[in-house]
C-alpha cells in the first residue's frame, strides 16, 4: 500500500504529468542511485544485513535539503528488501489515531516512510516513542473515570523518517532512529549522469556536453535537473529536431531565466534586493520576504541554502547581507566602506 502525501487532495491534470514524469525517472534499485556514495555503502550494508536475519532494517532518518532523493531511498530500501512500502507526511498526521490506522495496518518488516516528519505536533509524535522502541501501541479507550489504556502489539516495521530541517527534531524522536544519514548537494559530474539516466528514460537526445550544460544550472539538486531536462526536451521539440547539445540546452535555460551559476529569477531579485535596496545588508527575514513578495518560510527553506552555499549570502546575527561575490555576479559594484566585511 502506498499513501502520498497530499493524497485526499483532488489533482488536476495539469498536475499529473509532472508527478507521473518524476515517479518515473525515479531510481528502482540501489545500484541505479547515482551519488551520495557514502550514504548508499552504508545502506547496502545496513539491508544486506537486515535481509540476511530475516529482520525488520533499524528505523533510518534521512536529512537534507529537498530534492536530493531521501524518497527514492526510502523506496529502494523496501524494494531491496522485498517488503511493503507505506508513504505519508508529518503533517497529514494531525492525531494518534492518524498513527494508530497506519501502524496497526503495517505488514511485519513493512517500511512505513513519513516525509517532511520534523512537522509532527508533539502529542502525535510521542506515540511513535513505544512503537519505535517496543513495537507497542497504547490506546486509551473510553472516557473520563471509566478510560482505560489497552497495549497494543505491532509487528516489526521500519520507520524512515525524511527531514529538510533535522534541527527542529526533538533529541527523544531523533535518537529512536538507529540509522541517521545526511545527504548533502551534488556535483556537476553526478548530476551530468543522472541528467543522462533520465534522457534515457525520456527517450531524449542528448550528448554529453548537453548533460553537463543543465546539471551545472541545476543547483546540486537531481529534482531541478529533470525538471530542467523536461523543459530542454520542450524546447528542443519546438526549436531543435536534433540531440540536445550544449548550445540548445543553453539557449533553453536562458530562456528559462536560469543562469549559469544555476539563480533563477527569484534567486536574482532576493539579491539584487539586499543589494541595491537595502545597500548590501544586513536586512531581516521578514523585511526581505515583503520586499521580494515571498513567504519568509519559502525564502529560508528553499532558496536561502543555496544562496549559502555558493558564497551569494551569508547570516549574520542583524540579518542576511549579500557578498562581493553577489555584487559581482548581479553586474554591481560593492559598496567601498563595506567592502572588507564581506
Amino acid at each position: 500500500m502506498i499513501r502520498s502525501p497530499g493524497a485526499d487532495r483532488l489533482q488536476t491534470p495539469h498536475e499529473r504529468p509532472e508527478e507521473d514524469a518524476d515517479a518515473t525517472l525515479r531510481p528502482r534499485v540501489l545500484d541505479e542511485f547515482v551519488g551520495q556514495d557514502a550514504v548508499k555503502e552504508q545502506l547496502g550494508v545496513s539491508i544486506a544485513a537486515a535481509a540476511a536475519r530475516g529482520e525488520a532494517l533499524d528505523h533510518v532518518l534521512l536529512a537534507g535539503p529537498p530534492g536530493l532523493g531521501k524518497t527514492s531511498l526510502a523506496q529502494i530500501m523496501a524494494a531491496e528488501l522485498d517488503v511493503p512500502f507505506v508513504q505519508t507526511a508529518g503533517p497529514a498526521l494531525e492525531r494518534k489515531a492518524d498513527i494508530a490506522s497506519f501502524l496497526t495496518a503495517l505488514e511485519p518488516r513493512a517500511v512505513f516512510f513519513v516525509d517532511e516528519i520534523h512537522r509532527l505536533p508533539r502529542a502525535v509524535e510521542e506515540t511513535f516513542y513505544p512503537a519505535m522502541e517496543d513495537r507497542q501501541l497504547p490506546i486509551t479507550v473510553g472516557a473520563g473515570a471509566g478510560a482505560r489504556v489497552v497495549t497494543l502489539d505491532l509487528p516489526a516495521f521500519t520507520l524512515i523518517g525524511a527531514t529538510t530541517r533535522a534541527g527542529l527534531l526533538t533529541t527523544p524522536l531523533r535518537d529512536r532512529f538507529g540509522i541517521q544519514h545526511r545527504l548533502d548537494h551534488y556535483d556537476a559530474a553526478d548530476l551530468a549522469r543522472i541528467v543522462t539516466r533520465s534522457a534515457r528514460v525520456l527517450d531524449v537526445q542528448i550528448d554529453a556536453a548537453g548533460a553537463r550544460a543543465i546539471a551545472e544550472r541545476a543547483r546540486g539538486t537531481p529534482r531541478v535537473a529533470n525538471r530542467l531536462l523536461r523543459r530542454v526536451r520542450d524546447f528542443a521539440q519546438v526549436h531543435g529536431g536534433g540531440p540536445v547539445d550544449a548550445t540548445l540546452a543553453g539557449a533553453a535555460l536562458d530562456l528559462l531565466e536560469v543562469d549559469h551559476a544555476g539563480l533563477d529569477r527569484l534567486d536574482r531579485e532576493i539579491l539584487s534586493t539586499i543589494c541595491a535596496q537595502f545597500s548590501g545588508g544586513p536586512v531581516g527575514l521578514s523585511t526581505l520576504a515583503v520586499a521580494v513578495q515571498e513567504e519568509a518560510d519559502t525564502i529560508e527553506d528553499v532558496y536561502e541554502p543555496y544562496l549559502l552555499q555558493r558564497g551569494f549570502l551569508k547570516r549574520t546575527p542583524r540579518g542576511r547581507c549579500a557578498t562581493v561575490h553577489a555584487f559581482r555576479h548581479l553586474g554591481l559594484q560593492p559598496p567601498p566602506e563595506d567592502s572588507t566585511l564581506f
